[in-house]
């Protein structure tokens, strides 16, 4: 068999060094891979590289996968290198039969481990402790700290990594609530309520919710002025489901004392009004 006649596989993009693993793997099952830039690319040069090469799979990491690309090729299968689908057309690719594939327990510790992180880092004042010695400043009186134990954490959505971050507040002694409309029993360690009674009652919310676009800025002015004052938005999720400028509005004015926000709906770009916010909670 030929180069030509050998199906090809395109990866899209990558956050790894190279594609010796891909590569590996799927030459063994007689496939060839062509790797698209590192870097995602636009969309336009997603497609064109479909185009080119004609693959009957695409692997893709953050790079988007349009409806025109799949349209552009034999695909048969969209495969995401982790656990959301946003960045592919997934209606686009049902309507032409074409496989959509995630992997579902992708980084379940990694980030859960990872917003509990951000949690403890605002409970016992980390950051702007950091600052302040860096500045020269050593006044361990005027620390706000708090006790997660005496706090409600409100976790929404209740995939993997939600209920993995759920279990994790739970064994700090914290209160946890959970919100997904696709759960309606109780979880152990969880009360699941509504999103509005999750946002009244919660000192930190955490964000694991998909994106979708029922989903997208599921965290607004609204939603923020139903928090406590002085509470805690976490987002390690995806950066459409918050209104970045609800959220800078929110802390200028104090109704939010922090924001831990590892992920936004313009990145790599930060927002100016939160790139000066000092951030001392």
């Amino acid at each position: 068999m030929t180069s030509v006649d050998t199906p090809t596989v395109l990866l899209t993009d990558r956050a790894w060094p190279d594609d010796s693993v891909e590569r590996a793997v799927l030459e063994a099952a007689g496939l060839r891979l062509v790797s698209g830039p590192a870097v995602p690319a636009p969309a336009e040069q997603i497609e064109r590289l479909v185009r080119k090469h004609q693959p009957v799979a695409v692997l893709t990491n953050w790079a988007q996968v349009t409806g025109a690309a799949i349209a552009a090729a034999p695909v048969r299968h969209v495969a995401r290198m982790g656990v959301g689908l946003d960045n592919i057309d997934v209606a686009s690719a049902a309507a032409r039969g074409v496989w959509v594939t995630n992997v579902p327990d992708y980084c379940i510790d990694e980030v859960s481990d990872h917003a509990l992180a951000m949690v403890l880092a605002w409970t016992r004042g980390l950051i702007p402790a950091n600052r302040q010695v860096h500045e020269g400043t050593w006044d361990p009186a005027a620390a706000r700290l708090r006790r997660l134990a005496s706090l409600t954490c409100g976790v929404v959505g209740l995939g993997r990594i939600g209920r993995a971050t759920a279990a994790k507040l739970g064994a700090f002694g914290a209160r946890v609530l959970g919100s997904d409309p696709g759960v309606t029993r109780e979880l152990p360690g969880v009360e699941v309520v509504d999103l509005d009674r999750l946002l009244t009652d919660s000192d930190v919310v955490v964000l694991h919710a998909p994106l979708v676009p029922a989903t997208h800025h599921l965290i607004g002015a609204r939603e923020i002025a139903r928090m406590p004052a002085g509470g805690l938005l976490v987002n390690v999720s995806r950066g459409g489901l918050v209104d970045s400028d609800a959220v800078a509005t929110a802390l200028a004015d104090g109704h939010l004392s922090g924001a831990a926000l590892d992920v936004l709906e313009s990145e790599p770009e930060v927002p100016e009004a939160l790139r000066a916010h000092p951030g001392r909670s």
